[in-house]
């Protein structure tokens, strides 16, 4: 995806749970185990991105996802209530750009992927194990929201075997 502004772009960003696990996509430019999310078009707000982004990446369909913070429930006709992002970052994209990035937890009562072979260059649900491993070389920021993600979904602790 081409950058919208020169120097900083806001990205909606998925930290995508399903029971015990956590869903990362292989990025093929950077290398490296990241969140599902993308770039906030011109014409969209971050809900819509988030969505576009996950149905995109992944093949989940919005009605099999929950996010997991609040908004009030009413419609008004000029006012649209957008979900909290549960982190907000602004972070090095390269040298000379950075993205702020709305990050969003997110429960989704499937399993089921397609992998988008053109942006990923692989798609994987992580166990707390594999998060905390050193296997797959996980940046330190992302294995904190991921386990904090993990938190948000199943708060009580219990893990669900898959």
């Amino acid at each position: 995806m081409v950058h919208i502004h020169e120097k900083i772009d806001f990205v909606s960003t998925a930290i995508i749970v399903h029971r015990d696990k956590v869903l990362l996509v292989h990025h093929r430019g950077l290398k490296l185990w990241l969140p599902v999310g993308g770039h906030i078009e011109l014409d969209e707000d971050p809900e819509e991105a988030l969505f576009r982004e996950i149905k995109e990446e992944t093949g989940i369909d919005k009605k099999y996802l929950k996010i997991m913070s609040d908004k009030p429930k009413f419609k008004e006709v000029r006012h649209k209530f957008l979900y909290a992002p549960n982190y907000l970052d602004i972070h090095n994209f390269s040298d000379t750009h950075r993205h702020t990035s709305l990050t969003y937890f997110i429960k989704s009562t499937i399993d089921k992927l397609v992998h988008n072979d053109i942006e990923h260059l692989g798609i994987k649900w992580f166990t707390k194990a594999e998060i905390e491993g050193a296997r797959y070389e996980l940046l330190p920021q992302i294995e904190f929201l991921a386990l904090e993600a993990l938190k948000a979904v199943r708060p009580d602790g219990i893990e669900v075997d898959a």
